[in-house]
């Protein structure tokens, strides 16, 4: 399961009501913030998030109003010793300009204590460990060098709880025991190990994440059948030509997208403030159900077949 907290989800610059691109994905203790805009940390403050294992940044594409709340995030977490190292991951523009924020901007002497990896992105397995595997793959949006990121958990197998009931298991302590892998003794002399009491295979959720973006033509089998697609559409479906100057997708672009690749739910973010956001959400649910338009400070939980 996926704990999603929207930080950000306006397009370009901030407005009273919504801040720029930020998203932070939870799995387990693990934390991915993807994009880093203007006031990011304030909004991480204000969704009492707190800065704790805060240490991996994914960035969509080097734009400014993805990454410009890079300074005063890696700044706060060196000042109150928050973490010792913070991981970015990001294409040679991202890179290139996060490098210049940090060595240029906050730490022109030298950092004084928070390490900073650099870390280039390729498409492809970014991190498989403990269950979860995190891919990139490329994304088109002007002349950048822009990625996506899908998050998938592996199939589990769950604690049968009837299996546990039938053998006596009822105590918490035997049954945390066996979450963690240990064996307990039950009262009759038998030893038990967590394999003797799971249940069937379930699948792992499955979220694809994508900033912006002016074609969806090649991701379709990318976040083929996703639990939960997250992704922007800055403009509505009569601005279509003023959407392709700009290198951003229309609402039809983005539910045409989850319509043709079988994804059970969608989010719509990087809004403009031009429209009326009930005007946004009816043309998108006119569209594709089963979506929502993300806001401020919205949390998510994402849930395999959910």
């Amino acid at each position: 399961m996926f704990h999603l907290t929207f930080l950000g989800t306006g397009a370009t610059v901030p407005s009273a009501e919504r801040g720029v691109s930020a998203l932070l994905v939870e799995q387990e203790a693990r934390r991915f913030l993807v994009d880093c805009g203007e006031g990011t940390l304030r909004q991480i403050r204000a969704a009492h998030l707190g800065l704790r294992r805060l240490d991996r940044i994914l960035f969509t594409h080097g734009h400014l109003d993805h990454i410009l709340g890079l300074a005063s995030l890696a700044g706060t977490l060196d000042l109150w010793g928050q973490g010792h190292r913070l991981c970015l991951h990001g294409g040679a523009d991202a890179l290139k300009t996060a490098r210049i924020l940090l060595d240029q901007v906050v730490w022109p002497h030298g950092h004084p204590g928070l390490a900073v990896d650099y870390v280039p992105l390729a498409p492809g397995c970014i991190q498989q460990q403990d269950g979860l595997r995190l891919s990139a793959f490329p994304v088109r949006h002007h002349d950048t060098d822009s990625f996506g990121f899908l998050f998938e958990e592996e199939p589990h197998r769950p604690l049968d709880p009837e299996r546990m009931e039938a053998l006596g298991i009822t105590e918490g302590g035997q049954r945390q025991k066996l979450a963690r892998g240990d064996s307990i003794r039950l009262p009759d002399g038998r030893r038990l190990d967590r394999d003797s009491v799971l249940g069937p295979p379930e699948p792992g959720a499955r979220l694809a994440v994508i900033g912006d973006c002016e074609s969806v033509s090649s991701l379709t089998e990318v976040v083929r059948g996703v639990d939960l697609l997250v992704i922007e559409a800055t403009y509505r479906s009569a601005d279509a030509d003023l959407a392709r100057q700009r290198g951003h997708l229309t609402i039809a672009d983005a539910t045409t997208l989850a319509r043709e690749a079988g994804v059970r739910q969608l989010v719509l973010t990087h809004q403009s403030d031009r429209y009326d956001p009930d005007a946004v959400l009816a043309e998108a649910r006119s569209l594709f159900p089963p979506v929502r338009i993300a806001r401020d400070f919205d949390r998510i939980e994402v849930r395999a077949g959910a």
